[in-house]
């Protein structure tokens, strides 16, 4: 049986959910709203005469589950998380659309910091203290009580840039007036966060959920900081690398029995059963073992760039089965050696950004000319323009490659990277190095 699919989304992360999906035998279709070029270009590759682009908006809930309809498609697939907080995944299943997704509800443990750190308290998962605030004075309050720096975070979503480390009370409380008072999160802002620093590395846990079972995804580690060294304002990720070298098989139990068990089955019992990607930052501490940092409700962006390529499974059976509750209880296979993205950044990017740069360096198919089976480009800032392809957002391309181990995909990586250009292009040059330590 084949099955047609709707992928709602425009990102690098649909392009490489795209990419993954149509080597799969039994998807016929692969409906992409809006889509991208590159996901456009797979139609004449990996999933020839099986893609279509459709022009609705991500977040534009009636008219996605009308298309749906139309489209007559057995999955819809949900990238990113403006929609499902939105409410597309209980519009889709109240139309009898089988959905990976969360509903808005189970979404809010990415939509509210808040609620998910009262959520993991409940559940005894271990994060970092916090208290949360809509009062300048009583978040000053708060900053002075704790005996070493804090982290600023706006409550609500702001596309990963809404967090601020701070390396002094004064840093933090000039940091909350910039939320609460300046508004520059908007009503995302309204509210914060203020929890303990974390020390320690960060890691990308990545999980399918079905509402009460889970299987993990390989670990990714990304890198947010805009520049080298992680110095710089924070981005939505200019970077990642699949597997960590520090995540083993007993981390990753521990992982899945301290972290993920217990908020999957929290929400299941207060009546938000999570069905979808479920997505950890988690910190690991020295000396208190891997920390929850956020939850996400949806893949990883970067980290889904580099994680998909070294899946050695067909991915739309386990969507399929994660949407209809019924998840296999054993392990995903994955290939071995190690995977590198990097992303290609338009100028000014995390601010404000330049577009229309014609990009060089790219076939008409919008991979490297060549056709490097170790290397592949996933848009998500890149748009047509006649003939030209040109650049239309911050993260404009990602470019990840394979490899027997580090050295060797990071190599690939940044040679591919060599070979395109457009005028501001810009980029991390040590994307991976952590996993040498």
């Amino acid at each position: 049986m084949g099955y047609r699919v709707l992928l709602v989304g425009s990102g690098g992360r649909e392009h490489a959910l795209a990419w993954k999906l149509l080597q799969s035998p039994l998807c016929d279709l692969l409906v992409a709203a809006p889509g991208n070029p590159g996901i456009e270009a797979l139609g004449r590759g990996v999933g020839a005469g099986k893609v279509r682009l459709a022009k609705v908006a991500a977040d534009a809930i009636a008219e996605m589950v009308a298309l749906a309809r139309a489209e007559a498609v057995d999955l819809v697939v949900c990238g990113p998380e403006v929609p499902l907080l939105a409410g597309l995944g209980d519009a889709c299943a109240s139309a009898g659309l089988r959905f990976f997704g969360p509903s808005r509800a189970a979404a809010e443990i990415e939509g509210s910091k808040h609620f998910a750190k009262d959520l993991m308290k409940r559940a005894g998962v271990p994060t970092a203290a916090y208290g949360a605030f809509a009062d300048v004075a009583a978040a000053d309050a708060f900053i002075d009580g704790q005996p070493g720096d804090v982290v600023v975070k706006a409550d609500g979503l702001c596309a990963g840039k809404g967090v601020v480390v701070t390396s002094s009370h004064a840093e933090a409380k000039q940091a909350v007036r910039m939320m609460l008072e300046g508004r520059v999160f908007g009503e995302a802002g309204s509210r914060v966060v203020i929890e303990e620093r974390l020390f320690g590395r960060e890691v990308s846990m990545m999980a399918l959920c079905d509402g009460t079972r889970f299987v993990l995804l390989a670990s990714a580690e990304d890198h947010k900081a805009v520049y080298d060294g992680d110095r710089g304002p924070n981005t939505g990720g200019m970077g990642a690398y699949s597997p960590s070298p520090l995540v083993d098989a007993t981390l990753t139990e521990d992982i899945a029995r301290r972290i993920f068990a217990p908020v999957v089955a929290a929400l299941a019992k207060e009546g938000r059963a999570f069905r979808g990607l479920l997505y950890g930052g988690l910190m690991l501490t020295p000396d208190r073992g891997p920390m929850v940092i956020e939850w996400n409700c949806r893949f990883g962006d970067p980290e889904t760039q580099a994680v998909l390529p070294r899946l050695d499974e067909d991915l739309l059976p386990w969507l399929l089965d994660a949407a209809s509750g019924e998840l296999p209880l054993c392990s995903l296979r994955w290939r071995p050696g190690l995977a590198v993205c990097v992303v290609l950044a338009a100028e000014g990017y995390p601010g404000k950004v330049r577009s229309g740069d014609a990009i060089v360096g790219l076939a008409p198919d919008g991979q490297l000319a060549g056709g490097e089976h170790e290397i592949a480009v996933f848009h998500a800032g890149s748009k047509r323009d006649g003939e030209r392809l040109i650049t239309s957002g911050g993260r404009v391309l990602g470019v990840t490659a394979t490899g027997d181990d580090l050295e060797q995909a990071r190599a690939r990586a940044y040679a591919g990277i060599g070979r395109i250009t457009w005028p501001g292009m810009h980029f991390r040059k040590d994307i991976g190095l952590r996993g040498r330590k």
